[in-house]
């Protein structure tokens, strides 16, 4: 069976990668992409290469006009929640690659895809090296109790933390041991430095660097008295380790209903 796709953002760092890539699979194909500021090219030659007969359109509501069974959205924080509701709405599954949702907004997001009936797959990051730091960091944070995360971009990225260490901090506040650092109303001085504190019911706290030289980094750091761990993962400049993990999103997405964040829910 091949599964009709419907991509968001495809001009866009992701996108134009994807838009490739998609062209070379059997069981995908490419049927609708969107990119506002690019509407009326062909999506192929958009993304540097060779003409693919796929027009690029300015909004998903044209987009959802073409019959397809998945979405995949890298667009931009502050519209990527409308976009799955609406996909849900139209009876696709969702591949969320879009960083900047909140965890209010994936629990409003997997009501929907239970509701319809439909998957959605959403990840920081769709790198498989990242996958693992993910994994391999909420492993150690059960066993210990003090953990933070530094998560590192670029000057131009406009959320903080990035979507890898938000969603890192939601999980690992979600399982851990109480902190043995001080609480941060306790302290004087300037708390904003203590960095912003994400997750629940025990919080992470969470630092975010922007400056050139940075195209994504994260890492956890934990300790303990005498000891310490630090995973980390580095990016590099080019979008191809996020594309593998993408479109095995999208192939798989169809197979569940909710809510599932994380690619190590369909990386086995």
């Amino acid at each position: 069976m091949v599964l009709r796709v419907i991509l968001v953002g495809a001009t866009g760092w992701v996108g134009r990668a994807l838009v490739s890539a998609l062209a070379a699979r059997a069981d995908l194909r490419l049927v609708a992409a969107v990119a506002r500021t690019a509407a009326g090219r062909d999506s192929g030659e958009a993304a540097g290469g060779p003409a693919n007969g796929i027009m690029l359109v300015a909004s998903l509501a044209e987009a959802l006009e073409t019959p397809a069974d998945v979405m995949i959205d890298y667009s931009k924080p502050g519209v990527v929640k409308a976009h799955v509701l609406a996909a849900l709405g139209a009876g696709l599954s969702v591949v969320v690659g879009t960083s900047g949702l909140t965890a209010a907004d994936y629990a409003e997001i997997d009501a929907a895809a239970l509701t319809a009936g439909k998957g959605v797959l959403a990840a920081g990051n769709f790198s498989i090296t990242a996958t693992l730091m993910r994994r391999f960091a909420l492993e150690a944070a059960r066993y210990v109790p003090d953990v933070e995360i530094i998560d590192y971009a670029s000057p131009r990225k406009a959320d903080t933390p990035s979507g890898t260490g938000r969603e890192l901090a939601e999980l690992i506040g979600a399982m851990r041991q109480p902190a043995t650092s001080m609480p941060v109303d306790q302290l004087g001085g300037v708390r904003e430095t203590r960095g912003g504190a994400i997750g629940a019911p025990v919080p992470v706290q969470v630092h975010s660097v922007r400056m050139p030289s940075f195209v994504l980094s994260c890492e956890a750091v934990l300790g303990m008295a005498d000891e310490r761990l630090t995973i980390r993962h580095d990016a590099g400049a080019s979008a191809a380790p996020y594309v593998g993990g993408t479109l095995l999103a999208a192939a798989k997405v169809s197979g569940f209903a909710g809510l599932k964040r994380g690619l190590d829910h369909v990386m086995e």
